[in-house]
């Protein structure tokens, strides 16, 4: 099997009196320091101030403004200011600054305790321009950024001036859901508000959900224990409605889109035309392979046009909206998959083809817009490289395409309006972190250069390569190495995995976080730590990640075995002390490697596992494993249930036991059967916990998980 060294973080072995004076991590630095002290220093709230060449940040409670022709920083306002002009007007003082939103070059919005406050830094003045009442949530601020929607409870509501709270919706079954997200938060939904661009109107979901199964979480707060019954639609059962109305401001009135059957199908893309006359929905059937985007009506919410369809024998996955281009309010960017990679397309809103945009075996992972005369546009993309994220420019006139973004890595940038300058923020294998002040030709300086965190901690090397699978394919792998490295001892091998859909693990990016902490502690106790992206994760392409159509758990475990065989043949490696770690569908391959590969692996840990694909959501496992129904074969395969009797090694499972995403009878339903075979199955249950587990019994769980390791690896 050949091997591809990309790149290597070289923390020079020094000699052992040297490595004495460093520090080792701790769980507590796991859990505690991961992201404050462990995490490379940052700009808070760092953003361009409106049509200027103007930016801003904030930092100790003070909100300071840079510019692209002056080195100096101004300060705008602070915490103590803002409390000072709220105290004058008779208002409660605010406890720290929340996330600003600049409307124009003196003014800036924020929401603190349900209230929408604004604040002139020329006219030095703040005053609270409209309320919600406490028990408010999924508050949203229009575009004129004076008025809110929000919900209470299962209904929306409206507020022009704060004085009174209109409600939108008046749906007394509590299952019957009005401005929040819905389909479970898949296909890019995380929200159920949108407002049109002149704030005439607000488009809202409807989510019916009265023929979906209560699920039940059992509340021990109680004595006795209550249930808490949530809606859960399991795959192949009955599925929520979804429907779409349009509330308009000046009469109250709404209308509802005739969205049509069948009615549990999926709406998706839901986007304002920028006249407000029209509004889009991307329809996908139930089975995830036909879309229509489907052009409606406001004023009868009638469709008008289906402006086109996408077709696929797997799936279909639509995750953003349509892109209106400033100054051509009858075109649109659409991104769309259908070339076998994530791609821009040109469309009119007639429903015509006017060009793709970008092509190529690389995929867009961030939209940016536009320039503010619609001439560019603006994306992020792999196109240098899966591990990488670069910034570029797109002419549409000529179809030239510029890479903005210089250094190898992962970037993030923010444009100017104009699109003259940017701000990119970026980081690498030895780079922390990097913040430039950049135009087209050269950076014109730096504006933040961070220290190296973990400087002061014992590392050892970390390398980042690819091996080929028996397909010839190309596998991602980065592997941690002990600090007192010896190549002539044999060490174990921790396998952190996730495998599925939506994420990638290895990157071109700085190490930093509660698992890399995590990660690093375990290499200074011996272990080397190990992780592979396999077929199925993100951002290679299509066949790349639909090669597991069907068979979940299946075509992964024949990847990650090819980083077993690699390991197996490096000198350094004890090949009878394998382990793997993994969380949610990380559980899943980490159960699924233990039980589903001849006892390679002789210890591992599974959170929130996914056990039987069959107790798991409609959305999200339909998508990739059709209906229970339609694939008996594929379900049988993949339940983890089927192969209990297979356990050889240590294997913990740990549940959060008020999880709503994978529910707790995934893993008790596996402890039963280990029960029924006299499997010695380690089991733990976090208590009230959700699908992670949060705060303070965070440290019980990484040191449960850290102890069982050295205990048994």
């Amino acid at each position: 099997m050949s091997r591809f060294k990309l790149i290597v973080i070289c923390f020079l072995l020094a000699p052992a009196f040297i490595f004495s004076q460093k520090k080792n991590f701790t769980v507590e630095d796991v859990i505690i320091n991961a992201y404050s002290k462990l995490m490379p220093e940052n700009l808070s709230q760092l953003q361009w101030i409106p049509a200027s060449h103007d930016f801003s940040f904030v930092k100790d409670n003070f909100i300071l403004a840079g510019s692209v022709e002056s080195e100096k920083y101004d300060t705008l306002s602070s915490l103590d200011k803002i409390n000072d002009l709220l105290s004058e007007k008779g208002y409660d003082k605010i406890n720290y600054l929340p996330p600003i939103s600049w409307i124009d070059e003196n003014e800036f919005n924020f929401i603190y305790d349900n209230k929408l406050i604004r604040v002139n830094v020329e006219a030095n003045s703040a005053e609270v321009i409209n309320r919600a009442p406490e028990e408010a949530e999924n508050l949203t601020v229009a575009p004129n950024n004076r008025y809110l929607a929000f919900t209470i409870k299962n209904n929306l509501y409206v507020s022009l001036d704060g004085k009174e709270f209109k409600a939108v919706t008046n749906e007394p079954d509590s299952n019957i859901i009005c401005g929040q997200s819905v389909h479970r938060n898949e296909f890019g939904i995380n929200g159920g508000i949108f407002w049109s661009p002149n704030s005439d109107f607000i488009a809202f979901y409807r989510m019916d959900q009265t023929m979906v199964s209560d699920y039940p979480l059992l509340d021990i707060s109680f004595k006795p224990a209550r249930i808490k019954n949530i809606k859960y639609p399991m795959a192949g059962q009955a599925s929520h409605h979804v429907t779409v109305g349009i509330y308009k401001i000046d009469d109250e009135s709404t209308t509802w889109l005739n969205t049509g059957e069948p009615k549990d199908q999926y709406l998706t893309s839901l986007t304002w035309s920028p006249d407000q006359k029209n509004f889009f929905i991307a329809h996908l059937n139930r089975d995830q392979n036909h879309l229509k985007l489907i052009k409606y009506d406001v004023s009868s919410g009638e469709p008008v046009k289906t402006l086109f369809e996408e077709k696929n024998d797997k799936y279909v996955e639509p995750e953003t909206p349509l892109y209106f281009i400033p100054g051509s309010p009858n075109k649109f960017v659409w991104l769309s998959e259908r070339d076998g990679y994530k791609h821009a397309y040109l469309y009119d809103t007639d429903g015509n083809l006017l060009k793709q945009l970008t092509k190529g075996e690389w995929v867009i992972t961030d939209f940016d817009g536009f320039d503010k005369d619609g001439k560019y546009l603006f994306f992020t993309a792999t196109k240098e490289s899966p591990l990488e994220r670069h910034y570029y420019r797109l002419e549409f006139k000529n179809d030239k395409l510029e890479k903005i973004t210089i250094e190898p890595g992962t970037h993030s940038v923010r444009r100017s309006d104009d699109g003259d300058f940017f701000i990119d923020n970026y980081s690498n294998y030895d780079t922390p972190r990097k913040i430039v002040l950049a135009n087209y030709n050269n950076t014109l300086r730096n504006l933040l250069i961070a220290d190296n965190p973990l400087s002061e901690y014992n590392l050892g090397k970390t390398e980042v390569f690819t091996i080929k699978n028996k397909e010839g394919i190309d596998l991602y792998c980065r592997m941690i190495l002990p600090p007192d490295f010896d190549p002539a001892k044999k060490y174990p091998v921790i396998f952190y995995v996730y495998g599925g859909p939506h994420a990638q693990l290895v990157t071109n990016s700085f190490g930093y976080g509660r698992y890399f902490i995590w990660f690093y502690m375990m290499a200074q106790k011996g272990y080397i730590v190990f992780t592979l992206d396999n077929r199925g994760s993100d951002n290679r392409g299509l066949e790349f990640e639909q090669a597991t159509f069907r068979r979940l758990g299946t075509v992964e475990i024949e990847d990650q075995l090819c980083g077993v065989e690699y390991l197996k043949k490096l000198s350094y490696v004890d090949t009878s002390r394998f382990g793997v770690f993994g969380w949610s569908y990380g559980g899943f391959m980490a159960a699924s490697l233990m039980l589903r590969t001849g006892n390679q692996f002789k210890a591992g840990v599974g959170g929130g596992a996914v056990i039987d694909w069959s107790l798991y959501e409609v959305m999200y496992t339909e998508r990739y494993m059709d209906t229970p129904e339609s694939n008996p074969e594929g379900y049988k395969e993949s339940s983890l249930l089927n192969y209990v009797d297979n356990l050889k090694g240590k294997l913990l499972l740990v549940h959060g036991t008020f999880d709503p995403v994978v529910v707790w009878q995934h893993t008790l339903l596996f402890a039963e059967k280990a029960m029924h075979l006299n499997k010695p199955l380690d089991y733990f249950p976090y208590v009230k916990h959700e699908h992670g587990v949060r705060g303070r019994d965070a440290l019980h769980l990484y040191t449960k998980i850290t102890d069982y390791f050295v205990d048994n690896l």
